[in-house]
């Protein structure tokens, strides 16, 4: 048997301080992660300010936790890979300083992680990634369909032309007095209301793979603010349904179109934040038996969000492909994948 692969990961993007070590690229030997929820839920969302101040403080401990958990020391490591974008410029450049550190006090190799590639290997941990395959991307900052023709490669070929469907979830959270982040228990209502408002499915009809989601929210907000103004009293879980309704008909609806459009599609991957969504599962699951010849890969409900395991499979697959980085290695808070037109163009 070969020598293992040890992967020590760093995740420091937005609100979560997460260190894993992965052996392999598949298998998880410590995924430490510390939220910071309860500071945000206040503002109503995160302050970025806030958020570096917390990796600060957390970042030494989840490392120190994160080696102990897996047992194993710095000598059996075989690289550091860490998110250096997208996200928020001071929290990113914390996880980049504590990885370069590690990468030089050790002489470990620096592997640079695209955070939306961690959410697509967060799948890994479900089952191996088969290609070429469809990743269906939704977070609260990204809602993208990915082409991936071959391990390593990732383009997009549709996105939100506006508001990431995480970004909806929370805004329509804060009109009903739902606590940040709003998805979990928006989701919980949605299952004991109703479709009943019927809100706008924007960009449905139109010849393309990109989403719009402002529009439902303000439809969304306007709905709430009218009932408020001439006193009527509206279903808090009817217009859970019905919004959550309107984002999943939206995303299913892209999906399977971007399926018909890239029939050599073998697997197709659900990451992101709102891959946890019960209702996005079971509706996607259920369009799928129109699509005998792809296999469903769903990432893990406890992989959806923030983490360093998924930046460790990543870290993993990029390592293989001699992807490294230098200690001059910066924070990249506007990061994203190539976008098909700018390729073929």
């Amino acid at each position: 048997m070969g020598k293992r692969t040890l992967i020590l990961a760093f995740e420091s993007s937005c609100d979560e301080t997460s260190v894993a070590v992965i052996e392999n690229g598949a298998t998880i030997l410590s995924n430490v992660v510390a939220t910071q929820i309860k500071s945000h839920q206040r503002f109503g969302g995160v302050v970025p300010e806030v958020a570096s101040r917390h990796h600060i403080e957390q970042v030494t401990w989840c490392l120190n936790a994160a080696m102990q958990e897996a047992h194993v020391t710095y000598d059996d490591l075989t690289a550091v890979a860490v998110t250096y974008g997208p996200g928020l410029v001071g929290a990113l450049l914390v996880g980049v300083a504590a990885a370069k550190a590690v990468a030089f006090a050790h002489h470990l190799p620096l592997i640079p992680v695209n955070h939306m590639a961690g959410h697509i290997y967060a799948a890994r941990f479900a089952g191996r990634i088969k290609f070429p395959a469809l990743a269906l991307l939704v977070s609260g900052g990204h809602t993208e369909l990915v082409w991936l023709e071959e391990e390593g490669s990732f383009v997009i070929i549709g996105d939100t032309r506006d508001d990431a469907a995480g970004e909806a979830y929370d805004k329509v959270g804060r009109v009903l007095g739902v606590a940040y982040p709003a998805g979990k228990e928006l989701d919980m209502m949605a299952h004991q209301g109703c479709d009943t408002f019927n809100f706008p499915r924007a960009m449905l009809q139109e010849d393309n793979l990109d989403f719009s989601f402002s529009g439902l929210k303000s439809a969304f907000i306007n709905t709430v603010h009218h009932a408020d103004q001439v006193g009527e009293q509206l279903s808090r879980d009817d217009l859970a349904a019905s919004f959550q309704q309107a984002v999943v008909d939206i995303l299913v609806t892209k999906t399977t179109r971007a399926l018909h459009q890239y029939p050599a599609t073998r697997q197709l991957i659900l990451a992101g934040g709102v891959a946890a969504n019960t209702g996005l599962r079971s509706q996607l699951t259920a369009a799928m038996q129109a699509f005998p010849q792809v296999e469903l890969l769903q990432a893990p409900l406890q992989l959806c969000g923030d983490n360093a395991a998924m930046i460790g499979a990543a870290g993993t697959m990029l390592y293989r492909h001699g992807v490294r980085a230098g200690l001059d290695l910066n924070a990249d808070p506007a990061l994203e994948f190539p976008y098909l037109d700018e390729i073929e163009g």
